[in-house]
């Protein structure tokens, strides 16, 4: 009879332990549901570390149950291209801006108008309200997206490659300004005055520098994050816009999660926006500072020329024609 040492035992049961918890881990990742989550910030902003604290937060209430994938920069769907990229099936999770549903459901125009916002108090107001609740419906029926939560991304200013004196939107005339491509926002770039350029988000920081625009709006904290304060001079305080984000799920992927599975993404994107929400009002507060500290200019200018001229422009156009009765009352009455 063969004697095996006790030491072989003992290798082999740690042996053997081993590779069934090997197995067993991927078992686990294999019947773990994949999320790929586009956006097109870098990793650096705000909005991106949000999706890390839901990445964790789903980790933490669910382990194994999703393989959570963030693809930053737009790598894995260019900015504007995420909604058919979810139609498709090749995406489950887009940031999708209340400009990319308006290209698809024309009466929600209305939530591309500039000025419309107060705060991002306001804005929860209207999303997490009886608006939000049609909003979403509505999202859900006719271009077959989940809209779990809207997030706030900040109160979006010009920002210029070169000084210029602005005092009111004639001030902006032939300046070529970044916007995204949609055509609502293309139309707020000309409302305020400037030359509306299409341009994806990735492209801006290269554009600045070599001069194929002249300048662009955004939250002060997306410039800060993607150092876009190298390439630029000024900052115009025109507060044309108090924007956000949905954070949204392909329905068909979303319909097919279990109660427990959707109440977890709920939970963890809620854990998602209150971290978000809490740094970008965080990151407003010293904007200013940190940009005049890295030698831009900060100007202030006529806002109440710029809200006249957008609104108006907004009011009057084809957009106007196409937007419920009553629903611009009940956004402006949403809080107060």
């Amino acid at each position: 009879m063969t004697h095996v040492p006790t030491f072989g035992r003992r290798a082999l049961l740690a042996g053997v332990a081993f590779l069934a918890t090997t197995m067993l881990a991927g078992t686990a990742f294999a019947d773990a549901k994949a999320l790929r989550i586009s956006t097109p910030g870098a990793e650096s902003e705000i909005q991106s570390k949000a999706l890390v604290v839901f990445k964790d937060e789903l980790e933490k209430a669910l382990p194994g149950a999703f393989d959570v994938q963030i693809h930053y920069n737009g790598t894995l769907f260019a900015q504007g291209t995420e909604i058919e990229a979810m139609q498709r099936g090749n995406l489950e999770v887009g940031m999708i801006s209340p400009q990319d549903i308006a290209a698809l459901i024309p009466e929600y125009s209305i939530f591309t108008n500039g000025y419309l916002m107060r705060d991002a108090g306001h804005l929860d107001a209207v999303y997490d309200g009886e608006v939000g609740a049609e909003y979403k419906t509505k999202v859900g029926a006719d271009i077959g997206l989940e809209i779990v939560r809207s997030q706030y991304l900040g109160s979006r200013q010009l920002v210029l490659v070169k000084p210029r004196d602005v005092k009111t939107p004639a001030d902006l005339a032939g300046l070529k300004l970044r916007m995204p491509g949609s055509e609502t926002w293309q139309f707020l770039g000309n409302a305020l005055g400037g030359n509306a350029t299409p341009l994806a988000f990735e492209e801006i920081y290269l554009a600045l520098q070599t001069g194929t625009i002249d300048g662009f709006e955004n939250p002060l904290a997306d410039v800060i994050a993607n150092k876009f304060y190298e390439v630029t001079k000024q900052v115009v305080l025109t507060d044309h816009m108090v924007s956000n984000t949905f954070f949204t799920v392909a329905k068909p992927y979303w319909d097919g999660l279990s109660e427990d599975e959707k109440k977890a993404v709920e939970t963890a994107e809620a854990a998602a926006k209150a971290y978000n929400d809490a740094e970008v009002l965080k990151a407003e507060a010293d904007a200013v500072k940190f940009l005049q500290d890295n030698g831009m200019t900060v100007v202030t200018p006529d806002v109440a020329s710029f809200r006249e001229q957008v609104q108006k422009k907004f009011l009057d156009s084809d957009f106007a024609k196409t937007w419920p009765a009553g629903l611009l009352d009940r956004i402006n009455a949403a809080g107060a």
